[in-house]
């Protein structure tokens, strides 16, 4: 089945066009990774198939589901992980996963969320306030909140930034796990290297303009 599929998407912030006529597809059990520089309207893209900004001109279906009509719906079954933790920062790891999946009315149980802090690797800190969190303890807590809501479509906005070698893997193996589990992942990324083992496709945005490329282009340091 296809689980995203963009029709001619543009997008424009007064006279400036960020997107141009693009079209993607991804079936589920794909990665595909997007490359390009600083504002290709990578994060543009994420926003607008997160259901978060609506395009200019264009259509999109997330798992069969209108982009423009059915938002809720689509919610239910996609998380983005912004470049943001989008954490609430007053509360601790396990109240912001209580929290965060109520709004997806889900209501993950003690031990579930347990497993999920440990394998991210802060299960200690558990109980600390997400404020005193580094960076890359607020994505490791965002990667918990994923890996609890077991999304169909995952939306990934530099997923390894803040991570260390540890906490990367930890990452890519999820994102093997939500694949092997036939969910479908579109990520944008600066880091070739990282996405490489994971990529089923690429491509790369540039000015508004999306050009699939082959995964071997991934190893070329000349991308953008």
């Amino acid at each position: 089945m296809t689980a995203i599929s963009c029709h001619n998407i543009s997008k424009f912030y007064g006279h400036y066009e960020v997107l141009h006529n693009l079209c993607l597809t991804i079936q589920e059990g794909e990665c595909f990774s997007l490359f390009g520089p600083n504002g290709a309207g990578k994060t543009t893209l994420l926003k607008i198939l997160a259901t978060l900004q609506r395009p200019s001109d264009g259509k999109y279906q997330i798992l069969g589901l209108d982009g423009l009509k059915e938002k809720e719906a689509i919610r239910f079954h996609m998380m983005f992980l912004a470049h943001g933790a989008h954490l609430y920062e007053d509360l601790d790891a396990r109240e912001n996963l209580q929290f965060s999946l109520a709004l997806r009315g889900q209501c993950p149980g003690e031990r579930e969320m347990k497993l999920a802090l440990d394998r991210v690797g802060i299960g200690a800190f558990a109980e600390m306030k997400v404020r005193n969190y580094s960076a890359g303890m607020k994505k490791r807590l965002a990667l918990a909140k994923a890996m609890l809501a077991k999304p169909k479509v995952l939306l990934l906005d530099e997923p390894f930034t803040a991570l260390d070698t540890t906490g990367t893997e930890i990452m890519r193996e999820y994102i093997r796990e939500r694949l092997s589990d036939n969910a479908a992942v579109l990520m944008s990324t600066h880091d070739h290297d990282k996405a490489r083992p994971i990529t089923s496709r690429a491509g790369m945005l540039r000015q508004g303009t999306l050009q699939e490329i082959s995964i071997e282009a991934l190893k070329s340091d000349d991308l953008f």
